[in-house]
């Protein structure tokens, strides 16, 4: 019998399954688009223009704020009951919760409750996509060997270019429509499809065996009864720099993909349409540059690589809003482009290189934590800190400023990741490195 279809089999053998897809990509992605697209005057219509951006980015940003409860929560039942257990019900309650989105009347409609339900909801998917993460990223990396974790894990970061190009697919498709017909119910679309990729991600779900790596752990009875408490006591190094060397990752994706939106129909007045197709375009290379970069990682190592997807991120601050604010259509795109391969630099060796930083025994409590925490610091309010900039000095300079400062932060967090990631990369996959309860 194959692992994967009721065996197990031993600890790092047989192929590495993409249980992890679908995963909290289409949420953010659908998600960051409707709120710069259409939520400012659907549920925020009293409010200026700008104030309602800002208040539309407020909605996403606590969402972001819920995820680490989603992490600590979901990450105590991932390393005491299982990661695959565990990742159905994140599934379950993420999809419900965009489902819902979709279906959400307007301020027209029901009032004051409109923004008010909608925040509830985007809490609730935050809390889902907090959970999410550590388990996808473990049943790739744990199924894999030492030498290729940093390809198997980079598969389940591709939920990111693949749910951006079928979320921005279909918001394209429904613009395409006319202005009207998206506002009153082409923006609604794709959440309501997103109910076939959690019928898919459900069935790929149960079909796909437990980690082999914690399922060492349980039969040697050494899971840990408080895996939060103890990766909060014995790890927080690695949880802080988890957190830290992502700033320069997850708040320039949310610039790029998110706030471009608002900053080039509002700032530049650019077709979204053609804002949409740039972006649609960078999420193809992207299909690619992630797990390339992932691989890369086993070959050269997480730390170089990454450390490159800094500086190159840093070095792009500039030229990204020089090259948009040309208005030319070919530049524009090779703007958008660019931005998400100096972004996937980071992120296809990103996985890994934090879930590595844990022993198995806490690695979905402590990676995933760490992992979230970012959302709080980086990937939440940076579209509010770049719309309340560019309202403040009408000039995209100090967001640029913002990205290198985010890229220096990450960089010391880089060197202070401790070397424990090395050592397991190079140690057997099945090795359990978790101490007894």
């Amino acid at each position: 019998m194959l692992p994967g279809r009721g065996d197990p089999g031993p600890p790092g053998s047989g192929p590495a399954p993409r249980g992890g897809r679908p995963r909290g990509a289409p949420a953010s992605a659908v998600y960051g688009t409707a709120a710069a697209l259409v939520f400012p005057h659907l549920f925020f219509p009293g409010s200026s223009p700008a104030a309602g951006v800002l208040e539309s980015f407020g909605t996403q940003f606590v969402g972001f704020a819920a995820r680490p409860v989603g992490a600590a929560v979901f990450g105590h039942f991932g390393d005491r009951v299982g990661r695959k257990a565990t990742l159905v019900t994140t599934l379950l309650l993420m999809g419900t919760a965009t489902v819902l989105i979709g279906v959400l009347p307007a301020y027209s409609a029901i009032g004051a409750a409109a923004p008010v339900l909608l925040t509830l909801l985007r809490v609730v998917q935050g809390v889902g996509v907090g959970g999410e993460w550590g388990g996808s990223v473990l049943m790739s990396m744990e199924w894999g060997a030492g030498r290729r974790r940093g390809l198997m894990a980079s598969w389940p970061q591709l939920g990111v270019p693949i749910w951006l190009l079928l979320s921005t697919a279909m918001v394209q498709t429904f613009n395409s429509l006319g202005d009207a017909t998206f506002d009153a119910w082409g923006w609604r679309v794709p959440f309501l499809l997103s109910v076939v990729l959690v019928g898919i991600g459900l069935w790929v779900r149960l079909r796909v065996a437990e980690s082999p790596e914690f399922t060492v752990l349980k039969q040697a009875e050494t899971v840990h009864r408080q895996p939060v408490w103890t990766a909060i006591r014995e790890h927080p190094r690695e949880i802080l720099t988890s957190a830290f060397v992502r700033m320069s990752e997850q708040a320039p994706f949310y610039l790029f993909i998110t706030f471009v939106l608002t900053y080039g129909t509002k700032e530049l007045a650019m077709p979204r349409g053609e804002l949409l197709d740039d972006t649609l375009v960078a999420a193809g290379v992207g299909l690619i540059t992630v797990p390339l970069t992932g691989h890369l990682s086993d070959r050269f190592g997480r730390r170089r690589i990454y450390g490159i997807g800094i500086v190159c991120t840093a070095v792009y601050a500039f030229p990204y809003f020089g090259l948009l604010d040309t208005l030319s259509t070919g530049v524009v795109l090779l703007a958008v482009v660019l931005s998400l391969v100096v972004h996937d630099i980071q992120y296809g060796p990103q996985a890994a290189l934090i879930a590595e930083s844990f022993g198995t025994g806490v690695r979905y409590s402590g990676a995933g934590i760490g992992y979230q925490l970012a959302s709080v610091i980086a990937g939440g309010p940076a579209p509010l800190i770049a719309a309340a900039v560019l309202t403040a000095t009408g000039s995209s300079t100090g967001i640029s400023w913002y990205i290198v400062g985010c890229c220096a932060v990450s960089f010391v967090a880089l060197l202070l990741i401790p070397r424990r990631a090395e050592e397991q990369a190079a140690a057997p996959s099945g090795a359990s490195r978790a101490p007894a309860a």
